[in-house]
């Protein structure tokens, strides 16, 4: 079995202990949530984001980051139900604190975005789409087979509309 993947957490506040109000710390059961699960409550059910753009943001997939967020829930959920102590501590994460750094496959336009921003989707330069590792300073992107070469026509009924449109408008000028 290969080892975890740390997740990135963009967010550590001080607070990692929640009790039920009115019951001594001595006579309460206590259940673990992670920094990870935690950072995935945060995403999914404070931000409202999806699975997929919350996964971007922690480096995982849109699977592993439900599995995260399904056992974050049930955590949260029986210690609620069952009147427990939350400690948060411990998982597979890595704090996020510098912006990440990107370089565009396509013009190699490079720049920053701030800590805990979602990964781009395209080069703010060129508009390309932008593929390349998330909160590693001076990464370069793999090359992704799914980019087409700035040289090969567009395929895309609404791409040609508009190309039509825009030669129409020129013709009738």
């Amino acid at each position: 079995m290969r080892p975890p993947k740390d997740r990135l957490v963009a967010f550590n506040p001080e607070i990692s202990y929640f009790k039920p109000r009115g019951i001594p710390l001595l006579a309460l059961e206590e259940t673990c949530l992670t920094v990870d699960e935690r950072e995935a409550l945060r995403l999914a059910d404070l931000l409202d984001l999806s699975h997929e753009a919350a996964g971007q943001r922690m480096g995982v997939s849109r699977a592993t980051f439900g599995r995260i967020i399904q056992r974050a829930r049930k955590i949260v959920a029986d210690a609620l139900i069952h009147g427990k102590a939350i400690k948060v501590e411990g998982g597979n994460y890595r704090i996020v604190t510098e912006p990440g750094h990107f370089r565009c496959p396509g013009c190699g336009h490079h720049w920053t975005a701030d800590c805990g921003s979602s990964r781009p989707v395209a080069c703010p330069a060129c508009r390309r789409p932008a593929t390349c590792p998330f909160g590693e300073p001076g990464a370069l992107p793999t090359p992704d087979p799914s980019i087409r070469n700035v040289d090969e026509p567009v395929k895309s009924p609404l791409y040609d509309d508009a190309v039509q449109s825009s030669k129409s408008k020129a013709r009738k000028s």
